[in-house]
C-alpha cells in the first residue's frame, strides 16, 4: 500500500548513523503508536505471493483477495510456525523539473536535478491474535532529515452471516482520515502511490485529501455485507502539539471536539473482474496554530475554520488471469468552507470559499511486469487574494503518465515474497497553475515550467 509520509526526530547533520541505531529508533517510533505500501510481511504469512494482494507486482493497489485480507484485519495466516511481522522499504528518487525553481525545494537540495532518499521505512505488519491485526510504519525522510511515524491501522475484525450472507464487520483505530478504505479512489490511496516531495505542487485542496494525515487519532466501524456493500462511520480527535512534535508529525491546528467521517460503497463483482461505486462524507472544525514560550507550535483559542467535504468514486478492475491487468480510478471531491479564524486574522478575502478536486487514472500491467498509468488532475476553487496570493486562485490542472517495471512481478519470480523491486519514471505536466498559465509566481514562470519528470527505484523485502 502506499501512504504520504511524514518524518519524526531531527537527525544529526553530520550523518552516517549506524544501521543498528536506524532500525532501533524506528522499532521505539513503532511500537509506541504507530498503512502503508506493499508489505512481504503479509506475504509471508499467508504463504501467498504479493500478487494474490496487489496488481502491478507489489502494492497498493488491493485485489479483491487483497481487500477481503484488510477487511479481515490482517489476520488470515497459513501455518503455526513462527512468522517475525516486519518488512522494509527503501524508495531512491531523481527529480527535474523543466526550469530550475528560483530557490531549492528544500534544505541540503539544490534548485534542480535532485537525488533523494526519500523514503526509508520499517513496518509492523500482520496478524496479532485471531481477530486482532495491524499495519504500522514509520519512516526516514532525506527531505528534513527526519525519521517519523506514518500511516497506522489496528484493527479488530469478525465474520458473521446476514440473511444467509456472509458478513465482516470491524473496528479500526488509525491516524488518517480515509486510510482504513479498500479502495484505490481513497485519498490515502489514491494514484500517484510515489511522487516527488521535491516539486511545486497545488496551492489547494480538500482537507480529507491528507490535511489532517497523522494528525489526528480515529475509531471506526464498519461491515460488509454480501461482499459488496460496504458501510463505514468513525470519528477523529486531535492529537496534542506536543505528541506531534515527539514524532514529527505536522500540527495544522486542533480540531474542535470530534470530526464524523462517513463511507458507503457497493461492488459488483463480474466473471473477470469487479465495478464499484461509492461516496465519502467528513466535517471539521479547526484553530489556527500559535507558538508557545519555547517557539514551538500551540494551538490557539479563538474562531474556527470549518470545512465540510463531500465525495463520489469509482473504481473498475479487469482481472483476466495475471497476464492482461487493467484499472481505472476515480475520485470528485468538493469541500464547503467557512473560515472564522482565516478571516478574521486577515487571512482570507473571504469568510466562504470552496475546493474541488477531480482525480482519475487508469492502469495496465502485463503479467505484473511491465506498467503504464495515465492520470489526470484538476483542482480548482474560490479565487481569494489573501488566501492564495498572486492571481487568488487555487486552479491546478494537469496529467501524470507513468512507466514501470517489476522484474520480480510474478508468483513465480525469484525470491519471491522477499524481494520486491520497482522502477518507475513518471512525467508530471500541467497545462494551469494557480489560475495562470504564464506568470504564475509572479515572477514570470510559466504553469509548463513547473513539470517534473521523476526516477524512483522502491525496495521491499
Amino acid at each position: 500500500m502506499a501512504g504520504k509520509t511524514t518524518g519524526t526526530r531531527t537527525l544529526s547533520k553530520h550523518l552516517p548513523w549506524s544501521t543498528l541505531a536506524f532500525v532501533l529508533d524506528l522499532l521505539i517510533l513503532l511500537l509506541s503508536a504507530s498503512s502503508a505500501h506493499a508489505v512481504p510481511a503479509f506475504a509471508r504469512q499467508t504463504h501467498q505471493p504479493c500478487t494474490a494482494c496487489h496488481v502491478g507486482g507489489f502494492g497498493p493497489q488491493l485485489t479483491p483477495f487483497g481487500r477481503q485480507f484488510k477487511l479481515m484485519g490482517y489476520t488470515l495466516s497459513v501455518g503455526k510456525d513462527t512468522k517475525v511481522p516486519l518488512s522494509l522499504m527503501l524508495v531512491e528518487t531523481y527529480t527535474h523539473t523543466a526550469k530550475a525553481q528560483s530557490s531549492p525545494p528544500a534544505n541540503n537540495f539544490g534548485s534542480n536535478n535532485n537525488t533523494e532518499l526519500q523514503q526509508a521505512s520499517l513496518f509492523v505488519a500482520g496478524r496479532i491474535t485471531d481477530n486482532l491485526g495491524i499495519l504500522a510504519q514509520g519512516t526516514y525522510s532525506q527531505n528534513g532529515g527526519l525519521l517519523g511515524w506514518d500511516n497506522s491501522d489496528l484493527r479488530y475484525a469478525r465474520s458473521y452471516t446476514l440473511a444467509g450472507r456472509p458478513a465482516i464487520w470491524g473496528l479500526s483505530l488509525n491516524n488518517n482520515p480515509s486510510l482504513t478504505d479498500v479502495f484505490n479512489t481513497a485519498p490515502a490511496w489514491q494514484y500517484p502511490y510515489m511522487s516527488s516531495n521535491l516539486t511545486p505542487g497545488s496551492p489547494a485542496t480538500p482537507i480529507l485529501m491528507g490535511g489532517l494525515a497523522q494528525q489526528v487519532i480515529g475509531l471506526n466501524a464498519y461491515t460488509q455485507w454480501n461482499n459488496a456493500l460496504y458501510l463505514e462511520t468513525g470519528v477523529y480527535r486531535s492529537l496534542s502539539p506536543a505528541f506531534l512534535g515527539d514524532v514529527n508529525a505536522n500540527f495544522t491546528g486542533r480540531l474542535a471536539g470530534v470530526s464524523p467521517y462517513a463511507r458507503v460503497a457497493y461492488t459488483w463483482n463480474l466473471p473477470n473482474g469487479n465495478v464499484e461505486l461509492g461516496g465519502f462524507v467528513f466535517a471539521t472544525a479547526r484553530g489556527q496554530v500559535g507558538t508557545n514560550s519555547q517557539g514551538k507550535p500551540a494551538a490557539m483559542a479563538g474562531p474556527t475554520d470549518k470545512f465540510h467535504d463531500y465525495g463520489v468514486d469509482a473504481s473498475y478492475q479487469l482481472l483476466n488471469g495475471s497476464n492482461h491487468i487493467v484499472t481505472i480510478n476515480a475520485l470528485y471531491l468538493t469541500e464547503q468552507q467557512r473560515l472564522d479564524a482565516t478571516y478574521a486574522s486577515g487571512g482570507s478575502s473571504n469568510l466562504h470559499d470552496n475546493l474541488h478536486a477531480l482525480n482519475a487514472n487508469a492502469s495496465y500491467w502485463y503479467k505484473n511486469t511491465w506498467g503504464v498509468t495515465l492520470g489526470v488532475f484538476c483542482n480548482d476553487g474560490s479565487k481569494d487574494l489573501m488566501l492564495y496570493g498572486n492571481n487568488g486562485s487555487p486552479d491546478t490542472n494537469g496529467g501524470i503518465a507513468e512507466l514501470n517495471w517489476n522484474p520480480f512481478g510474478q508468483a513465480d519470480s525469484w525470491a519471491q515474497p522477499y524481494v520486491n523491486v520497482r522502477l518507475g519514471l513518471q512525467y508530471v505536466w500541467y497545462t494551469r497553475f494557480s489560475g495562470l498559465v504564464y506568470n504564475v509566481d509572479g515572477a514570470g514562470r510559466r504553469a509548463a515550467d513547473n513539470n517534473a519528470l521523476y526516477f524512483y527505484v522502491w525496495l521491499a523485502f
